[in-house]
């Protein structure tokens, strides 16, 4: 049957977007009261690409553009947009907002949706779906993108009546952003958009959701539990994840930290929770963490999980991850709360929330913490940074990794960084001290393409700032076509490819542990002159080999007033270390700096597995992990 149009003398258009909410209903479409409700929620830019089924939605959009209510970013694959829309999110704390159309356009979303679901990420999906009588027909471009999705949203929704649209919107935006944020889907069937009706708008936070009642205020009797740990722990060290940055608890994780004299370590999407610069801070843990954080979790005799979720990457060997450690786990999620480490003292709450009702707790004690309690553990962790450093290799004939991406922060210390998966993201992580909600990189599903569409959302939400994407040769052709979006809004992120002409990190696992059988991991051969495509797209292309090159190529770089392709050609062999194995523990890392030798007059302890010679305040030996 063909669709007809509603008469648009008794439809709303959208120069009643700003009208104030209306007691009376007023006649509407569905389309009409998406848009409507978006604008109500704060929305201010949408990430997204046309098709059919949505075509009733964009109508309606192009109506509320006009107005200057919102604006649509027009991405060049449905990907871009997820991603895009997902940074945003992480870079200002706000729901991120992408559309899709059925079909294709809808499972082109797919993965970035389960980016955002592994990252916590809150994102509001709207998909177009073909009309309601043609459900389950196998109409054209239909899919099951309710059922596909449902694995990776925190929430999902078919819009079968107009009626329900702004209830259905308000649920959507308080359900993505409350308790553990996360992904929710709106499926809106085409004659849905369509259809008038009587609508009555439904404001932010009016909706009540029986049974969804997230814990926020950590139990009284439990913090006080924790707070005694803290105070007796000689070994402390305080273990931040994402959550510390989804609840803004940056000040209240450095007031804990500097109150009780703690070490402090970060997960990668706890990175930016905890300033890097200052002496507490041992840096990222885990797989490529620091060599001092990875001793510090080994040796601990506290270890406070602050919104983070014990993820395999972090603790290597689960059973011997601060296998020497009383825990305490502090995250709003209650099923991640002894889900991999059974806690001493488990925690459901706002993280910012629980470390607030536990300082103040400790104040109101008069009780003032011991400055020499944790002394000698701080300055053990200051022998093993200096023992065991990040270093940044120089070669005489070509640059290193590490040096591009040390000159990027020297030059652009303030910036927001994103990153696409590999060594260059691992590299990045290292040597990048960023600040909250600053450091923007897929962790949990590990997503290949996502750092230029990322940095392209970043700067939409923040384009007084500088936006800088950290990608290899590999990633960012996963998602390349987004240099028109950012040459068609004259987007101006930066884009820096670390160019060894591999896949990085599969090949470095393939002479690691597959004996050099690099299969199907080498990216020289057919790779593009990035600088001649980018360029083809009306965006800045630089290239670059040589290390007197550098300095004044980012300088002219971060100068540029629009959008830049950076390709910088690196050594072609180098591995991002330290580096935890598979299957060992944190202590049993790979390819760290040779440890200077001992003063004389230590008595030291030999390993009885390698050989090793250890200084007599070891307890497990740095060179194979062996406990001594």
């Amino acid at each position: 049957m063909r669709e007809l149009l509603p008469d648009s003398s008794k439809v709303a258009s959208a120069a009643r977007v700003s009208a104030p909410p209306v007691a009376a209903p007023i006649r509407a479409t569905g389309a009409y009261a998406l848009m409507d409700s978006l604008v109500r929620h704060g929305v201010q830019h949408i990430f997204g690409y046309p098709g059919g089924a949505i075509l009733p939605i964009y109508d309606e959009l192009y109506r509320f553009e006009q107005t200057g209510a919102l604006r649509h970013i027009l991405v060049r694959h449905e990907q871009g947009a997820s991603h895009a829309a997902d940074a945003y999110a992480r870079a200002t704390g706000k729901v991120g907002v992408c559309f899709g159309t059925s079909g294709p356009g809808a499972t082109n979303l797919v993965t970035g949706i389960a980016t955002a679901q592994m990252d916590s990420i809150p994102l509001v999906v709207v998909t177009g779906q073909v009309s309601r009588s043609a459900i389950g027909t196998d109409a054209f471009q239909e899919t099951d993108i309710f059922g596909i999705t449902l694995p990776i949203v925190k929430h999902s929704y078919v819009v079968r009546d107009p009626k329900d649209m702004a209830r259905i919107v308000a649920e959507a935006f308080y359900i993505a952003r409350s308790g553990r944020p996360g992904p929710v889907l709106i499926d809106v069937p085409k004659d849905v958009g369509l259809e008038a009706f009587d609508y009555v708008p439904v404001e932010p936070g009016s909706v009540k959701l029986p049974g969804y009642r997230p814990t926020v205020r950590g139990n009284p009797n439990q913090v006080l539990k924790a707070l005694k740990l803290i105070r007796e722990a000689k070994q402390p060290l305080l273990y931040v994840g994402g959550g510390a940055i989804t609840a803004d608890a940056h000040a209240e994780v450095h007031a804990l930290a500097e109150r009780f004299r703690l070490p402090v370590t970060t997960t990668l999407m706890g990175k930016g929770a905890f300033d890097e610069h200052h002496p507490l801070s041992v840096g990222m843990l885990g797989m490529h963490g620091t060599a001092y954080a990875n001793y510090a979790v080994s040796e601990c005799d506290l270890l406070i999980a602050v919104g983070a979720r014990f993820d395999d990457r972090v603790t290597g060997k689960l059973d011997e991850f601060a296998s020497r450690a009383k825990v305490i786990h502090i995250d709003v999620d209650p099923a991640e709360v002894g889900k991999n480490r059974a806690p001493e003292v488990p925690i459901v709450g706002d993280v910012r929330h629980v470390l607030t009702d536990l300082l103040r707790r400790d104040l109101e004690s008069g009780a003032a913490p011991d400055p020499s309690q944790t002394q000698e553990w701080l300055a053990r962790i200051d022998r093993w940074k200096h023992d065991y450093p990040l270093t940044v290799p120089q070669y005489a004939d070509m640059l290193s990794p590490q040096e591009v991406i040390v000159e990027v922060g020297r030059q652009a210390p303030d910036a927001y960084y994103t990153t696409d998966v590999g060594q260059h993201q691992m590299w990045a992580a290292q040597f990048l001290k960023t600040g909250p909600r600053k450091w923007i990189s897929s962790a949990g599903l590990g997503t290949m393409g996502f750092g230029m569409p990322a940095a392209m959302g970043v700067k939409m939400a923040l384009p007084e700032e500088q936006v800088i994407c950290i990608s290899g040769d590999a990633s960012i052709q996963m998602n390349i076509q987004e240099l028109g979006t950012l040459a068609q809004y004259g987007i101006a992120a930066k884009t820096v490819i670390i160019n060894n002409g591999w896949q990085g990190m599969v090949r470095q696992w393939q002479e690691t542990f597959y004996e050099e059988r690099y299969s199907s991991s080498e990216m020289k051969p057919s790779m593009p002159d990035f600088v001649k495509l980018a360029e083809a797209y009306g965006v800045k292309g630089m290239v670059v080999h040589n290390r007197e090159d550098l300095a004044g190529a980012i300088a002219e770089m971060l100068a540029h007033p629009g959008p830049v392709l950076m390709d910088v050609h690196v050594n072609r062999n180098e591995n991002c270390y330290p580096m935890v194995a598979p299957g060992k523990s944190n202590s049993q890392m790979i390819g760290l700096p040779e440890r200077p030798k001992a003063e004389p007059e230590q008595a030291l302890v030999v390993c009885n597995r390698c050989g090793t010679e250890n200084p007599p305040d070891n307890n497990f030996c740095p060179n194979c992990g062996t406990k001594l």
